[in-house]
């Protein structure tokens, strides 16, 4: 997936403006893709250029003019042709793993720390995820309830595997 489909989705329930779709990340899809603010403009100036999408400038008394983006026929080809494709293979790309992986220069306090900073990120993770607001209706509805409960079983399955972690980092010291 590229960040160019994830626009294109999120402009398909809504037009935007950038920094609507940047609120978007945040509040919907966040526990599956990330793309800070600027990475969103540069993208939507290559949607614009590639005639997938339509901006409108709307005028703003005390503000900045709002640019609100929409999608034409061919990004809703772009989009089709997206989900019509196969699955792309997994390619994990983890940068908390590739340091644990390492971390015996640490030691055990220094591993043990890692461990509990990684659960606070879990933790502040999850509850952003219990607090986005419950989807219900359409399949649009309940395919992005779905992603949210995939991602909290994913953050109380890291939970609890943080948990075995430490036990086992506990286990070899005593060994």
């Amino acid at each position: 997936m590229h960040l160019r489909h994830a626009i294109l989705g999120l402009l398909d329930l809504a037009p935007q403006s950038g920094y609507d779709l940047g609120r978007a990340f945040e509040r919907s899809v966040a526990h599956f893709w990330h793309a800070d603010q600027s990475q969103v403009y540069r993208t939507l100036d290559r949607l614009e250029a590639d005639g997938a999408i339509e901006t409108e400038t709307i005028a703003q008394t005390g503000k900045p003019d709002r640019r609100v983006h929409t999608l034409t026929a061919v990004g809703r080809a772009e989009l089709a042709r997206w989900l019509a494709s196969p699955l792309e293979g997994l390619k994990p790309k983890e940068p908390f793993l590739a340091r644990l992986f390492f971390a015996a220069p640490l030691g055990v306090d220094g591993v043990l720390a890692l461990l509990d900073e990684r659960e606070a990120e879990v933790d502040a993770a999850m509850s952003g995820l219990q607090a986005l607001p419950a989807a219900s209706g359409d399949l649009g509805a309940v395919l992005r309830m779905a992603t949210l409960d995939a991602g909290l079983r994913q953050g109380e399955a890291e939970r609890e595997w943080l948990r075995a972690t430490r036990r086992a980092v506990a286990a070899a010291v005593e060994s």
